[in-house]
């Protein structure tokens, strides 16, 4: 039971921690938007995106990985970026499915808004611990 209550509170910071990464990637890359009639909504928003692509990245990226190895050798990790962009692009198209006010426009927007997301989540997590 406690350690239950643990994982939920790791799993509901996890959560917060990708979604002010969204949020953050929303202010400084032109591109990422999200459209919300109130602050509330904007929030709310985020926090389905950010439980959107925590899922993504559960399920798809360890397969990409493991498919993709020979690109990430061969570009000694380069490659990881354009596969967080793809990922983060497919985040997007999701959140239109489910009616979410959260836009990536193209590639560039993705893989810069990509970059601020896993550096924002990375400082974050410092302050707030991940394990």
């Amino acid at each position: 039971p406690r350690h239950a209550r643990i994982l939920h509170v790791k799993v509901i910071i996890k959560i917060l921690v990708v979604a002010a990464s969204l949020w953050a990637a929303t202010q400084l890359v032109s591109g990422i938007t999200v459209t919300a009639e109130t602050p509330l909504e904007e929030v709310l928003t985020l926090l389905a995106v950010a439980l959107i692509f925590g899922v993504v990245n559960a399920v798809l990226k360890p397969i990409i990985k493991t498919i993709g190895c020979a690109f990430y050798v061969i570009t000694l990790g380069l490659f990881a970026l354009v596969v967080n962009a793809a990922l983060l692009l497919f985040t997007g198209w999701l959140a239109r499915l489910f009616d979410l006010g959260f836009h990536v426009e193209g590639f560039w927007a993705a893989f810069w808004g990509a970059i601020v997301i896993s550096v924002v989540s990375w400082l974050l997590s410092l302050v707030f611990g991940d394990d």
